[in-house]
């Protein structure tokens, strides 16, 4: 009877520690606010989605206001182990992902919602080409976004000469560049820094942000058009992810689809969005809609952004015209190309 208590009892203790070893602790880290829309409507969601489908034996930990590392890091915090999931904007590191700043280019997207869903399903064709050294989980942009200033005009690209920018990504950089603005190279969290020394005379930002980064006091003037949407991705670390169980494994790569890329970016989208209404609201604000002439130029001052991207993204080897061509029907399957 002994024999069989003690039996019994190491088997007990065989699966439990069996139970506690299968147990997967994931740190997900972020440089924006806990407070941001991205947090309480698309990460913890996804987070307790992960949780549930796996009984309960994968966690993860959210770990935002760049509490584990700069925005601009992200990348190689994943890559290197750093953090378990790391999310990026590809455009802080200017050049370095080429193929995905495809998606930034302006006058293009439409909307976060079906766009996200839309840029996920066309970039896992490239991933491991580029960022083949993590594991792309989810792809995603914002809501469409435009300018903003401290003084006016804004209605033209010309008024965009002599000033001090602050871009959303890479693309947007080199277009405001080309225009005559000095770029002021800070990630979204140090905007308000930026605008409030007045090292920035404006910035590029969707609507909603001007209230997460309280700069809505600040910029008076806007561009009142979709002028660009900015790309994101969640990459996890690969030798993480190739560690797990089966189907731990299953749960995760599940998660990691443009279904969830969607539904990750869906409430941020809608926070964004209601943005220019607050800022009408708050009264003291103008926006500038662009006429039919305006738009032409800027339209025309966007235009040698496609030719830049091509030039830089063919040295990956990619066919580029067949690429952004793709990148638009996708796009448009999901009703989230922006037509002329």
């Amino acid at each position: 009877m002994k024999r069989i208590l003690l039996a019994a009892l190491a088997s007990t203790a065989l699966m439990a520690g069996s139970a506690q070893a299968a147990e997967v602790e994931l740190a997900l880290s972020h440089w924006v606010p806990a407070t941001h829309p991205l947090q309480p409507l698309g990460m913890e969601p996804w987070a307790k989605s992960i949780e549930e489908d796996s009984n309960g034996r994968i966690k993860i930990t959210i770990y935002p206001s760049q509490q584990l590392g700069a925005a601009p890091d992200h990348y190689d915090m994943a890559r290197d182990g750093i953090v378990d999931i790391a999310f990026i904007n590809p455009g802080y590191q200017a050049g370095r992902f080429p193929i995905i700043s495809a998606a930034e280019l302006p006058f293009q997207a439409s909307n976060a919602k079906g766009g996200s869903r839309a840029v996920a399903e066309w970039y896992a064709k490239y991933a491991e080409k580029e960022m083949g050294d993590t594991y792309v989980c989810m792809v995603h942009f914002h809501d469409p976004g435009t300018i903003h200033s401290k003084a006016g005009p804004l209605a033209v690209p010309a008024d965009l000469s002599g000033k001090n920018i602050r871009p959303p990504n890479g693309t947007m950089a080199q277009m405001f560049a080309s225009l005559g603005a000095a770029n002021v190279q800070v990630p979204a969290p140090e905007m308000r820094d930026a605008i409030e020394k007045g090292t920035a005379d404006m910035t590029g930002s969707p609507w909603g942000s001007l209230f997460t980064f309280s700069i809505q006091d600040t910029v008076k003037y806007h561009l009142d058009t979709p002028l660009y949407a900015t790309v994101f991705a969640f990459v996890m670390n690969k030798a993480k992810i190739d560690s797990l169980e089966p189907q731990d494994r299953e749960v995760i790569d599940n998660h990691c689809t443009p279904e969830w890329s969607e539904k990750m970016a869906a409430g941020w989208a809608d926070a964004e969005a209601a943005g220019r209404q607050k800022i009408i609201d708050l009264g003291g604000h103008t926006l500038h809609k662009p006429n039919e002439e305006e738009m032409k130029l800027w339209r025309d001052a966007a235009a040698p952004m496609t030719d830049k991207w091509k030039e830089a993204a063919a040295k990956t080897g990619i066919d580029t015209d067949a690429a952004l061509a793709d990148l638009r029907d996708t796009l448009k399957k999901y009703d989230s190309l922006l037509e002329e």
